[in-house]
């Protein structure tokens, strides 16, 4: 219990001391356990008791007291409205969660009641990582899913996620087996994971919770993920999709239901702008494990570093849904060869037309983020700018259409230009002629509406303007009058309108005949102000044409937020075609300006890339103005001969082995995707599975060693993988006893050959295991050139056939800067040791 709840559990019993104000804080918080509680008090947000301690030690910002309850002081602090974002936002990304707590009525109103009534508050939104809608709060070029696991003792499955971009709309719903959640929770990579305590436990004991979500669960309760209600509310919330939640897993259900409750509760209200969901078959993309996923270093590298991967190297992408989708794609490649080749041709055809491909870049660049517009406007929660966004999009998406005119087309081309050419023109020209061309962040700023657009709004702008022409030629008469020239009309937030003089001549206003027209309202250390008749008047008249103006804004403001909600439908598909173009012309212009090829894709065990380079290394190569050493990789099988082939790549330290392995398995990932590849060549057959264990990890947090990370990754891969996936191993065995490492090693390559049957690639620097190329039909050997000259190495980076006699260790040791008594020393022990008998003879 804090000391919030702990004041409240002691106030029944001690009334007196119980102001209004806290009883009303005292209730508000206890409905909002686990929550800071930004409580609105005028032109602040004030946090008591603890709230008010974390917040100040998280913002930085000062600790007061204000009175004291029960004889303790309150702690208290406090954040400006108008600078509140700024301040969530931190908070948000430090791991607190907010409750938005809003006075709900006017003070005025409250005082009626009686002169000691607090004005009503309540909480109307409640801020979590997984349920952020600002922009301020948002990355740009990221989705910010929030996800809800459920799990069922009996039934269909085992697991059922479900996810949602509250930003966005989009929702998706996938069945797990038990071994596939920390995968699919490691491609969607959630900022807030749902799930019950239960569940949390179970994944924790079985190591099936990436250590990365670990913190960001938020634990409900068993009722919360009950199938039966969620059939009933997911019906209720999307009514208008028409949506059958029988056809759900009850899993399926509960963890949609989950959401849905989570995003009603947090939204206070509102009702979410969630797209109907769309459920996720696993066989429709590559599976790509959570260990595979950071050997790659698909989207970020694995210090975490966006820099570095290969979604850096390759998003070309103009907008930020663009690169979303890009994420979305390259976390989960497609395995239909059909689907595969029509993004493919798209892309093709665009790479060949650079002239067109550049036009429409121009075009997409100026397409704003429409589709979390939409969703703040849906939520009531937009500000003019966002109807502004609205209209620019519908803009561009025509553009865009109209670049098309009279050009064939490839189907997913055709697709899009058909849902971009008919973007609502009409609104899209209301928008322009009712908003000006800057207009303000809130519509509580007005000036949002340009002139001319309503004619009104215009009268009551001019009444507005022109009393500064009356203000001024009243002042200059009051001059003339009293003859005081330094007399000036001036105004405050606080007197309004006013007379200003200074002191010696402003007593003569105090006096006959003045003191008939001028009215004290203050003096200070060297003036006096006044107010008239005339002046109140005339500030009145300023005050109602603001306020009618206002009013009229805010009238038109609601008229085009509801013509925008009215064709959410139609602007969503905008928005997902706009994305898809940007994603379809950012790779096409990377084919063009990177010399990428077309792979072939289709359904056999083909894996041939011939002059193959790895996409991300490449990069950094030509940066230092040196030339990437390109490689063929062949390991196409088919059924006839029983899979794909294997080959045992040997060779030393430093030279290539890891890059050579990686680049492959990026090669397959990028063609699956939809992109042109880093080759000459590329047939590829369709990859159902993706395998790598490359470099050596530990996991200390679960008790695990280097060792034993390898091997729960090899189990992995040797359990999962099929004659379809494509694997990449380095160095299995080496963080064990040689022979103990020797033997698994060995007995994974048989494994991999004779059960699995799928297309790999396994480094190695046991050269033992070179000679089960004799005995295993599909095994090649192949190795990492190097020259020695004058007794040092040169690492050549190419692959050629056959087998490293050697590591070259001592050497890359002296490359790395060993003392030389050590390496001397290592020279002989390592003359020792070859001469004597290496008892392989067992494997021979």
């Amino acid at each position: 219990m804090n000391k919030a709840q702990d004041s409240a559990a002691k106030a029944p019993g001690q009334a007196p001391a119980l102001t209004p104000m806290m009883a009303q804080y005292f209730e508000i918080k206890a409905v909002n356990p686990g929550y800071l509680l930004f409580y609105r008090m005028g032109d602040f947000y004030e946090l008591f008791f603890e709230d008010a301690e974390i917040a100040s030690a998280a913002l930085g910002i000062v600790l007061t007291k204000r009175g004291k309850h029960l004889g303790d002081d309150i702690a208290m602090c406090g954040v400006p409205i108008h600078a509140a974002n700024d301040y969530l936002n931190k908070l948000i990304k430090l791991g607190h969660r907010v409750a938005l707590c809003e006075q709900v009525e006017d003070p005025v109103e409250a005082k009626k009641r009686g002169a000691k009534s607090v004005v009503k508050r309540d909480v109307v939104r409640l801020i979590t990582p997984g349920t952020l809608t600002e922009d301020d709060h948002l990355e740009a070029r990221a989705a910010n899913f929030l996800a809800a696991l459920a799990s069922v003792r009996h039934g269909e499955t085992d697991f059922a996620l479900a996810w949602a971009d509250i930003s966005t709309g989009e929702t998706h719903v996938i069945d797990l087996p038990a071994h596939a959640v920390q995968d699919e929770l490691a491609r969607i990579d959630p900022a807030e994971l749902l799930m019950t305590e239960v569940t949390r436990t179970q994944l924790m004991a079985t190591h099936l919770l990436p250590p990365n979500l670990a913190s960001l669960v938020t634990p409900l309760s068993a009722e919360q993920f009950d199938s039966e209600v969620a059939t009933i509310q997911l019906r209720t919330v999307f009514a208008e999709a028409d949506i059958d939640p029988t056809v759900w897993s009850r899993a399926a259900r509960a963890a949609l239901g989950a959401l849905v409750f989570y995003v009603l509760d947090s939204q206070k209200g509102k009702s979410p702008a969630l797209r109907a969901p769309t459920s996720v078959a696993p066989d429709k993309h590559m599976a790509i494990d959570l260990a595979t996923r950071a050997s790659l270093e698909l989207l970020a590298t694995q210090r975490g570093a966006t820099k570095g991967s290969l979604r850096n190297a390759i998003d070309l992408t103009v907008t930020a849904p663009g690169s979303r989708l890009l994420a979305q794609r390259l976390a989960a490649p497609l395995c239909d060869a059909e689907a595969i080749n029509e993004n493919l041709d798209a892309v093709g055809s665009l790479a060949n037309d650079t002239m067109l491909t550049g036009r429409l870049r121009a075009d997409l660049k100026a397409a704003p983020d429409l589709a979390r517009a939409l969703t703040r406007v849906a939520l009531e929660r937009g500000g003019p700018r966002d109807l502004a966004a609205v209209g620019q999009a519908i803009a561009a998406a025509i553009a865009v259409a109209q670049r098309f005119d009279g050009l064939e087309t490839t189907p997913v081309l055709s697709r899009l230009v058909t849902t971009l050419a008919a973007a609502p023109l009409h609104l899209a020209s209301e928008l322009a002629a009712a908003l000006a061309d800057d207009p303000p962040l809130l519509a509580r700023d007005g000036g949002f509406v340009r002139k001319n657009y309503h004619a009104e709004l215009d009268a009551e702008r001019a009444l507005a303007t022109e009393t500064r022409a009356v203000v001024a030629a009243l002042q200059a008469r009051l001059i003339e009058q009293t003859e005081i020239k330094s007399l000036k009309i001036r105004h405050n937030g606080v007197l309004g309108y006013f007379v200003e003089v200074p002191s010696s001549p402003g007593g003569r206003l105090l006096e006959a005949p003045f003191r008939e027209i001028f009215i004290h309202r203050q003096t200070l250390a060297s003036v006096m102000r006044f107010t008239t008749q005339e002046l109140a008047e005339l500030e009145g008249r300023i005050a109602r044409a603001h306020d009618a103006a206002m009013q009229i804004e805010t009238a038109i403001f609601g008229q085009l937020c509801a013509q925008i909600v009215t064709a959410t439908n139609a602007l969503r598909a905008i928005a997902d075609a706009l994305a898809e173009l940007d994603v379809t012309t950012g790779l096409a212009h990377l084919a063009a300006t990177a010399n990428y090829c077309r792979p072939t894709i289709d359904n056999s065990l083909n894996f041939a890339i011939v002059g193959g380079r790895h996409p991300v290394v490449e990069q950094m190569v030509v940066a230092q103005q040196q030339s990437f050493v390109a490689n063929d990789a062949d390991l196409s099988g088919s059924d006839a001969i029983g899979g794909g082939r294997l080959w045992l790549v040997t060779g030393p330290n430093m030279g290539g082995k890891s890059t050579f392995l990686r680049q492959n398995a990026l090669i397959a990932i990028m063609a699956q995707m939809g992109s042109f590849v880093p080759a000459t060549s590329a047939h590829i057959g369709v990859v159902d599975r993706v395998f790598s264990r490359v470099g050596a990890s530990d996991d200390i947090a679960h008790g695990r060693s280097t060792f034993m990370v390898e091997m729960v990754e090899t189990a992995a891969i040797l359990n999962r993988a099929t004659r379809r996936s494509l694997v990449i191993l380095d160095e299995i065995g080496r963080g064990t006893a040689t022979f103990d490492g020797l033997s698994i090693a060995w007995a994974a390559v048989e494994a991999l050959h004779e059960t699995t049957g799928c297309r790999a690639l396994f480094a190695t620097h046991f050269h033992e295991l070179t000679s089960l190329q004799k005995t295993l039909s599909r095994v090649s050997n192949v190795t990492m050139k190097v020259r020695e000259w004058e007794g040092e190495v040169v690492f050549l980076h190419e692959v050629g056939q056959g087998a490293a006699d050697r590591s070259y260790g001592i050497q890359v040791a002296k490359l790395a800067g060993l003392p030389t008594p050590v390496l001397n020393r290592a020279r002989q022990v390592l003359t020792i040791l070859e001469q004597r008998s290496t008892g392989t003879r067992l494997f021979r």
